[in-house]
């Protein structure tokens, strides 16, 4: 008789997540929760079930792009995959991005918007990459205030109807560079019929989106960040014509390959200035606030998805005699990443918990100190994580992880993009300098990290208590010794942002284990947070000789 090895299978994302049910049953009021169990679980079996299924099945289908019509005009349609089309269905019905604005569990809305997408995303093939930009328009346009282009565009970014909803851009890199959006050479003219935009946009994520904001330099401005604006640019006019926009070719990337990543020539693009006509990037950075936490949580779905197919996978291969389930060096090897995931998961929703505050206008001043540091520690470290998890896990699959059509590699190619999108671990690291040089930022931190700690009292989480107390205070010494030297200070700048990220994530872990532990949700997250403090959590290296640095880059 032949042999055919099972597939990995999933069950309902929701009942199935065992982090999940404790964090929620300590962060939302019972009433709350109870309310959104029938939500959270619906969402959960489509995301283990009628959509991962039709993932698999989808797999082929990427993006295409048809510039020319049959008679020659220019047309420039970019057809989706058949999943993407339903998701944008789902994603507005569902209220994907609008839970968020409709404010109806006021500071805890954003928890409740992020365990929605947490439980189907991973099923969605990076739909939510334009949910992660539209939400961060919409965040934008309402903080910078214009009114005009709020009462335009708002109810079409949080609509809950899919005839109506719209879905938005992010249009910030050029051939100049990526991160140093300073260089950015798009031109913004005023005309008769309004501002115009001419240049080319070298990475647009979601280019099948109804509207943009944008960085262009109006006629005139001097050079650098001051002198951009941000604009809003509608896609289409009202016959459905491109508005002045032509897309020269989709990019052809590692993964993420069902987003319509686009090279775009702005030819006299009409747009709209947002809020003035300079500081173009300050006012960009609410959009970023945003996406970067979409970026975070993306990573613990990523981290969940994959460690959930491997946890199933184990209990079905059998190899030398038994199942992977039963020996003990793979699941070793499983339960290490598993304690990464825990501690992603807990960083990445303490992000979501700020920004919620944040938005509900009941963050502290210290909070908001917190978040401003958090987002992008939490961006950062878990973007390290998820590379690290899905890598894992591919191996862990053995050959069958490496074949494309049984869906595993894409997990870990799709994964890859995630310390790079909304900034790459170095640029976020200067960016965390950057919110520790405001008064009162490390200080919020380290009562932060010093609170979560004080909440532990269990023996057998002393050794993790003492770890993050440690790496806390090296922490502290080296960043004082090495504001003295500004070299020294962005040299290391990588190693002390993932130290205070992944010591944030041994306290929030220490401190979920505690109340597990003493609201009969077991032990599981306590051995999760003594493994994870066995990874290491102070990566901060003795002084470096910075002769050794340039002789070995």
């Amino acid at each position: 008789m032949s042999f055919f090895q099972d597939p990995p299978r999933l069950g309902n994302q929701y009942d199935d997540d065992a982090l999940l049910q404790s964090y929620l049953a300590r962060t939302l009021p019972e009433d709350l929760r109870r309310a959104l169990t029938d939500e959270f679980r619906e969402l959960g079996e489509l995301g283990g079930d009628y959509f991962y299924r039709f993932q698999l099945r989808d797999r082929l289908n990427e993006p295409e792009l048809t510039q020319w019509d049959a008679w020659g005009q220019r047309v420039d349609h970019i057809e989706v995959s058949p999943l993407w089309k339903e998701a944008e269905s789902l994603a507005a019905r569902r209220g994907l991005v609008a839970t968020a604005y409709e404010q109806k569990n006021a500071e805890l809305s954003r928890v409740h918007q992020f365990i929605l997408n947490y439980l189907v995303q991973a099923s969605l093939d990076v739909y939510s990459c334009p949910l992660a930009m539209t939400d961060g328009a919409a965040r934008s346009l309402l903080t910078l205030g214009n009114t005009a282009l709020i009462d335009r565009a708002l109810p079409h970014l949080t609509s809950r109807d899919p005839a109506t909803a719209w879905t938005s851009g992010q249009w910030m890199t050029e051939r100049t560079g990526g991160s140093d959006v300073g260089l950015t050479q798009t031109v913004a003219r005023q005309t008769p019929e309004g501002w115009r935009l001419s240049g080319t946009k070298w990475f647009t994520s979601a280019t099948t989106a109804q509207m943009a904001l944008t960085l262009a330099r109006p006629e005139g401005n001097g050079p650098g960040g001051k002198g951009l604006a941000l604009f809003y640019v509608e896609t289409r006019d009202a016959a459905g014509r491109l508005n002045g926009i032509q897309i020269n070719r989709l990019k052809d990337k590692l993964g993420t390959r069902k987003v319509p990543t686009a090279e775009l020539t702005l030819d006299g693009a009409l747009a709209i200035p947002v809020a003035g006509l300079t500081d173009g990037i300050r006012n960009m950075a609410w959009m970023l606030n945003v996406t970067r936490t979409w970026n975070a949580v993306g990573s613990a779905w990523a981290m969940r998805r994959a460690l959930a197919l491997a946890r199933d996978y184990a209990q079905r291969r059998v190899q030398f005699g038994a199942k992977l389930a039963d020996k003990p060096l793979h699941m070793d090897t499983l339960a290490g990443l598993e304690a990464e995931f825990q501690a992603g998961f807990l960083l990445a929703f303490r992000a979501v918990e700020l920004l919620g505050r944040m938005e509900a206008k009941a963050a502290t001043e210290q909070e908001l100190l917190l978040q401003r540091l958090v987002t992008p520690l939490a961006k950062l470290t878990t973007g390290r994580q998820v590379v690290h998890v899905t890598s894992e896990v591919t191996e862990a699959f053995g050959g069958a992880g490496y074949v494309e059509d049984t869906g595993i590699p894409r997990i870990q190619a799709d994964a890859q993009v995630l310390s790079i999108w909304e900034g790459t671990t170095n640029v976020l690291s200067l960016d965390t300098l950057r919110a520790l040089a405001k008064e009162g930022a490390l200080e919020a931190f380290f009562h932060e990290v010093e609170g979560r700690l004080g909440q532990t009292r269990d023996a057998g989480l002393r050794p993790c208590v003492d770890a993050a107390q440690g790496a806390l205070e090296h922490a502290r010494a080296w960043v004082a010794g090495a504001m003295e030297d500004p070299a020294t200070l962005e040299a290391g700048a990588r190693r002390f942002s993932l130290t205070l990220g992944r010591t944030l994530e041994l306290a929030l872990l220490c401190a979920h284990a505690q109340w597990c532990l003493d609201h009969g949700h077991g032990p599981r997250s306590k051995a999760a947070a003594r493994r994870f403090a066995s990874h290491g959590v102070d990566l901060i290296q003795p002084a470096a000789s910075l002769e050794d640095v340039r002789l070995l880059a």
